[in-house]
Parts: structure tokens; C-alpha cells; sequence
């Protein structure tokens, strides 16, 4: 073998025994260093856990008096401002009552005039009517007994040879006209209107007597007075203004006696029952808050908007007036609430199905365990059984490797 050859080869074997140790080393160092997986890691504790939803919703009073117009006028006269206390009965508002007394003038002529038109239905026609009737019957009395007066008088001159027969027919004639009239006029003055024309006439009575009475109540509205005791919080009308029938005038209510009426997505509804505790915010005095209770849980799901809703009647309990109606609103129900629980964080919960389960770190490697839960919100989850405030869980990997049961794990530092 020439000499060359030789070194060459005496060089490579030392060169290439070198590079397999680096080798070794370099992927035994990079196996031991990536054996363990770094993880953030946070202890099973105890404390208190909260449930909450909220939602939108808007201000208003339990048992409002709005006062509305009863018939189109011009507002006379306003007696109290926003803002100001009235007493049950105070007068609040009056309209301009000329045209409600008008009317009501004109119901009374109506009633009037349909009473006495009754009343001469039942007397069978007006006092001239009857005057002219009795009349007519008298005249109509008086031919037939002239015509029967005649008659017997001609027959007693035939029988003397002093009447013609045809004389005795025209006679006889006359007093079976004079019959007719007499009889006539004893059936028009005896039923001069049937039940039917006395019905209707009574009908017309009834009538005019509910137009009289509504245009009293209206008339005795021109004077709007509060039937309760409260505060005068919105008056959308000015004196001299021309309102149309049912327009709003006043709204009084008792400002201590609140509601709200709230709307909760349709899959946060089976959290909700009568009873439980409300936050109220109103962006308006952002560092006050009221508190409440639900009392009306959502009985049905409806559509507000672009959302499925229930809609949830919310009583104020510490209104004294410094929340006002029709304000929109944020609430916040505490739908559960635990004391000194064993919870962890939430992002160390895991589900797979109906099964939930952390990884529970034990002698530096992962242990998938199951657990059961109690109450969850954004950020923790009641463990009710399954870990004790002895252990320790896995968060989640600092890099994007899963986690599985069994991997070897370091607290990242």
C-alpha cells in the first residue's frame, strides 16, 4: 500500500470517530432536552365561585299613570313640571273643555229630543197628534150618527110613500162610509205604532243616553287629576299645544316602585329563576350600582331584533329615585354561587363527550383524570370531586405541543 494511502486512512478513522461522539452528543443533548415537555402549571385551591349572566334592558315603573287626551283639543293649562312630587288626586293638566262642552249640550238635546219621541210612541203620537186624533174621531162619531139619524128618517117617509127606494140605497151608503171612516180612525188612534217602532225608538233612547255619558266623561277629563302619589317624570306636551285623542300628556309614577324589563339569549334561559340576585349598572352614573331579584323568570322564548330571547321581569329593590324609567340598563343575575370550593382554572378542564377531565401532574408526568364539576364561569370551575388542594394541573403546554396522558412535563419556569 503506497504511503499516501496509508495517512489518508490513518487520518479518516480518528476524524470520522470524532464526528460520530459530536453526533452523539449533539441528538443525545437534544433527545434529553426535549424528553421533558415545559407546561404552565396551576395548584387545585380553594375559594369562592360566582355565576353570572348578563344582558340589555330598560327601566320602568311597576304601576305608571300616563295621562292621555280623551278628545282632540288645545292643552289650557299645566300645573306641575318634571321632576316635581304629586300627591294621589292632585290636579295635574287641564284641556281646553269648550268643545267637550259642546258636545256634551249636543248630547243632551239628542237624549231630549229621542225621550220625547219614546214618550209620544207610547201615548200613541205628540199632544197635538192626539188633540187632532180626538177630533177626527169626534167628526167621524158625529157623520155616522147624522147618517143614521138620515137613514131611518127616509125609511120612515118610504113606508108613507114619501121616499124612493133609491134614495133609501144612497142612505144607506152614506152610513156604511161613515162605519168605514169612524172604524178607521178608532184603529189608527188605538195601535198608531206597532212593537217594532216602539223598540227601535227605545234603542234610539239607549243610544243617545251612552253618547251623553261619554261625552260627560270626556268633559270631566278636561281636568286630569293623579290618582296616585309619585313624581311627574316626562310631560311631552306645552300649554296652547293641539293634541289629537289618546296622545300622551303626563306620565307620573312612584319612582321607589321599579322594574326591569330584561332579555337573555335563549341558551342562557334554563339559568334563570324567580328570586335570584341582580347587579344593575346605568352607563349614566357608572359609579352606582342598584340591586334586585327576578321576578319573573322567561316562560317563553321570543324574536327581539336578530336574537331569540326571554324575556325576564327584574324588581329594583334599592330605587329611591335616583334611577329613572325607560333608561337602558346592563344586569347581571348571579345564577350560582359557591363558598370556599375547590376549583381550578378553566382553561385546565377538558371535555370528551359528557366526560370531563384535567391532567394532573404526578412525579413529573401526566395523568389524565377524570372529575366531576360543580359551578363554572369565565375563568374557574368548581371540582366536586375527583382532585384534592394537593394537586397540581396542567394548563397547557408553553410550546404547540398536546397533552396526553403519560408525557413527561416540567413546571415552565
Amino acid at each position: 500500500m503506497p504511503v499516501l494511502e496509508k495517512t489518508r486512512s490513518a487520518y479518516l478513522v480518528p476524524v470520522t470517530m470524532t464526528v460520530a461522539v459530536v453526533l452523539l452528543i449533539f441528538f443525545g443533548v437534544h433527545f434529553l432536552s426535549h424528553d421533558a415537555v415545559e407546561v404552565r402549571t396551576a395548584p387545585v385551591t380553594h375559594q369562592n365561585l360566582i355565576s353570572s349572566v348578563s344582558t340589555n334592558g330598560k327601566v320602568e315603573p311597576v304601576e305608571p299613570f300616563q295621562a292621555h287626551a280623551f278628545v282632540p283639543g288645545e292643552v289650557e293649562k299645566i300645573y306641575v313640571k318634571v321632576g316635581q312630587s304629586v300627591r294621589s288626586g292632585q290636579l295635574l293638566i287641564r284641556m281646553d273643555d269648550s268643545e267637550a262642552a259642546a258636545r256634551v249640550a249636543s248630547a243632551e238635546s239628542t237624549l231630549q229630543s229621542s225621550q220625547n219621541s219614546a214618550s209620544d210612541m207610547q201615548q200613541n203620537g205628540s199632544q197635538e197628534e192626539r188633540i187632532a186624533a180626538q177630533g177626527d174621531l169626534a167628526r167621524a162619531q158625529s157623520q155616522q150618527q147624522q147618517a143614521g139619524t138620515d137613514l131611518k128618517a127616509l125609511q120612515q117617509l118610504q113606508q108613507k110613500g114619501a121616499a124612493s127606494a133609491g134614495e133609501i140605497a144612497a142612505a144607506q151608503q152614506r152610513l156604511q162610509s161613515a162605519d168605514d171612516s169612524l172604524h178607521t180612525i178608532q184603529q189608527r188612534a188605538a195601535g198608531r205604532y206597532s212593537s217594532g217602532d216602539r223598540k227601535r225608538s227605545q234603542a234610539q233612547v239607549e243610544e243617545a243616553r251612552a253618547a251623553l255619558n261619554a261625552a260627560q266623561a270626556n268633559y270631566s277629563h278636561a281636568d286630569i287629576h293623579s290618582p296616585l302619589s309619585g313624581t311627574v317624570y316626562s310631560i311631552p306636551v306645552a300649554p296652547y299645544d293641539f293634541v289629537s285623542t289618546g296622545e300622551d300628556l303626563m306620565d307620573v309614577a312612584d319612582l321607589n316602585h321599579l322594574q326591569v324589563r330584561a332579555y337573555f339569549d335563549e341558551p342562557e334561559i334554563g339559568k334563570l329563576a324567580s328570586g335570584q340576585a341582580v347587579k344593575i349598572v346605568w352607563e349614566a352614573k357608572l359609579n352606582q350600582a342598584w340591586h334586585g331579584h327576578i321576578e319573573r323568570a322567561p316562560t317563553t322564548v321570543i324574536s327581539y331584533g336578530t336574537r331569540s330571547v326571554g324575556e325576564s321581569i327584574i324588581s329594583v329593590d334599592d330605587a329611591h329615585g335616583d334611577l329613572l324609567p325607560n333608561t337602558n340598563v346592563t344586569v347581571t343575575v348571579t345564577t350560582a354561587q359557591r363558598f370556599n370550593v375547590l376549583s381550578i382554572p378553566r382553561e385546565a378542564l377538558h371535555a370528551e363527550g359528557a366526560t370531563n377531565f384535567v391532567y394532573k401532574i404526578v412525579n413529573d408526568h401526566l395523568v389524565r383524570t377524570p372529575v366531576q364539576v360543580g359551578v363554572v364561569n369565565l375563568t374557574r370551575v368548581e371540582i366536586a370531586s375527583g382532585l384534592s388542594d394537593k394537586d397540581t394541573v396542567a394548563l397547557g403546554a408553553t410550546t404547540n405541543r398536546d397533552l396526553t396522558n403519560g408525557l413527561a412535563v416540567k413546571a415552565a419556569q
